[in-house]
């Protein structure tokens, strides 16, 4: 019969993985378990820029556990400094730890005299190594980096070739990562018309569309999604889409849903929009939904106010999801400006509408009739999305109507 110690199985576990890491080749030495021959205290400073795709402690123990080969035989980690969510391109000044590493040294007697790196990039980039050496060498706090293989001595021709070196292929690993990222979204928009993320504009909601296209992530279970009218609130938009195709205005379309009662978009989606109000329709918000192209079943990415089609849209080839307004419609509806009624069916035009500026309250005065002739009035208290109550005033708090003919 086989008796067996009176042991724990950790203990057992333990002694037995011991002995197969000593037979093994060299390991490094624990990261909470660095010699302290050499006297010198040390601060570990750290980064990682994203807490979305990856845990932030994984990245802390690997860049904890270089640097802490890097000061083998010189001295013990005493502080830790570990910035999470910080891309390599924010200054120092713009990181809680990082600032606050500065902030201790600036202090006097910080607790530390070196600061242990654990890979340049993660630190810094571009020429912020050049910016922040300068200060800690005037304390007398030198950095440690594993590129240089200790303490990096500001007056080695070597060591500054190597810091150059190092900042520029810094900043080249970002121009590259983001030249993929973009251009691979490019393809996807564009070639596949894929759903790439981001709120669904209002109208539409996220349904399952399959397995994921890569074949990797499908492997994991994980669906791809797109975009679907959403049955309460896709008839509003193609109501608002028919009114302006009718002749209404921006403005007439909001009065008319805020006088419904239609929840705005905020409202219809208060979870994604704890940031606003969600009191009502506004101009800007019915215009917004009138200018955007994927309500015509395309996927657009990359629109924004500083790039149009020629420069920077991706437009879809193919329709990614069901359209709310057809083609037609809708470039007609970005082709239509809405003009007052007059009697005897003229347009009326105002040279300076939209330049004019109230001179207290600094608000554009709106265009109107006075006399015959075109002038200008402050609606200060107005919004053209509200209806007017009888109390209101068609002239600015703070002084009369004034008006300038054209």
């Amino acid at each position: 019969m086989l008796v067996v110690p009176d042991r724990s199985s950790v203990d057992l576990f333990g002694e037995w993985a011991a002995r197969k890491s000593r037979k093994g080749a060299r390991r490094p030495a624990a990261v909470d378990a660095i010699p302290d021959r050499g006297g010198l205290r040390f601060a570990f400073y750290g980064r990682t820029s994203t807490v979305r795709f990856q845990h932030w402690w994984t990245s802390y123990r690997w860049q904890r556990e270089v640097a802490g080969d890097v000061i083998a035989g010189a001295g013990v980690i005493v502080a830790e400094f570990f910035d999470v969510g910080c891309s390599r391109e924010v200054p120092w000044s713009g990181r809680p730890w990082a600032s606050a590493l500065l902030a201790a040294v600036e202090g006097g007697d910080c607790g530390f005299d070196e600061v242990a790196v654990g890979e340049y990039e993660r630190v810094f980039c571009g020429d912020q190594f050049a910016e922040i050496v300068p200060l800690l060498e005037a304390r007398g706090v030198a950095v440690w980096l594993p590129e240089a293989g200790g303490r990096v001595d500001v007056d080695d021709p070597v060591h500054q070739a190597l810091m150059v070196l190092l900042g520029a292929q810094s900043r080249r690993e970002v121009v590259r990562s983001r030249h993929r990222t973009l251009a691979a979204m490019r393809v996807q928009a564009c070639e596949q018309g894929r759903y790439l993320g981001g709120r669904p504009p209002y109208g539409y909601r996220l349904v399952d569309a399959g397995p994921h296209p890569t074949r990797a992530h499908a492997a994991w279970g994980r669906r791809a999604r797109r975009l679907d009218p959403d049955p309460v609130t896709a008839p509003h938009v193609r109501w608002i889409f028919a009114q302006r195709l009718s002749g209404a205005s921006v403005a007439g379309i909001a009065r008319d849903l805020n006088e419904r009662g239609v929840p705005c978009p905020s409202l219809a989606d208060r979870d994604r929009n704890l940031h606003r109000s969600g009191e009502g329709w506004t101009v800007n918000t019915v215009a917004s939904i009138l200018e955007n192209p994927r309500y015509t079943g395309r996927q657009v990415w990359n629109r924004h106010a500083a790039a149009g089609p020629e420069d920077g849209w991706a437009v879809s080839r193919e329709i990614g999801h069901p359209e709310l307004v057809s083609d037609a419609d809708f470039v007609a509806a970005q082709a239509i400006r809405a003009s007052r009624p007059t009697s005897d069916g003229s347009v009326r035009v105002y040279l300076l509408a939209g330049l004019v500026r109230c001179g207290l309250c600094q608000r554009r005065m709106d265009s109107h009739r006075v006399n015959g002739r075109a002038g200008y009035r402050c609606r200060h208290g107005h919004s053209s999305a509200k209806s007017r109550a009888r109390t209101d005033r068609r002239t600015c708090i703070y002084a009369k109507t004034t008006c300038w003919s054209n």
